[in-house]
């Protein structure tokens, strides 16, 4: 069982910058690929970056590639998503998951965290 909270949402100009944390319980974390998708209002939940359990893969959107870069600390159970240049398009609801495969479909991811409220103004 792992249980997954993000943190480091919140409002800001566009252009501007946010990290994103996910903090995992559990002592197999490392055996996890993680990923973050994002939510807008009305839109379904889609793939914005993912990582290997090594950390030596990683994926992402064409919407976000160049802006954004996805990290993990093992040995903190953590996940990251750095995310700069932002744009008004970027806000949603972001959320992290863990699964067995770095993939792109939300239906193979078996833990979700809660989400995380990203907003960015024009």
């Amino acid at each position: 069982q792992v249980q997954l909270i993000e943190s480091g949402g919140g409002l800001v100009q566009a252009g501007g910058s946010l990290r994103l944390s996910c903090a995992a319980s559990g002592r197999t974390f490392s055996s996890y690929a993680m990923a973050w998708f994002r939510q807008a209002p009305g839109k379904e939940r889609d793939f914005v970056a993912g990582i290997n359990w090594s950390g030596g893969s990683t994926r992402y959107s064409d919407s976000v590639k160049g802006r954004f870069t996805i990290s993990r600390d093992n040995a903190k159970n953590t996940v990251y998503l750095q995310m700069n240049s932002l744009k008004p398009e970027d806000t949603a609801v972001y959320y992290c998951a863990a699964g067995h495969l770095m993939v792109v479909a939300t239906t193979r991811y078996d833990y979700w965290g809660q989400g995380t409220q990203v907003t960015v103004s024009s």
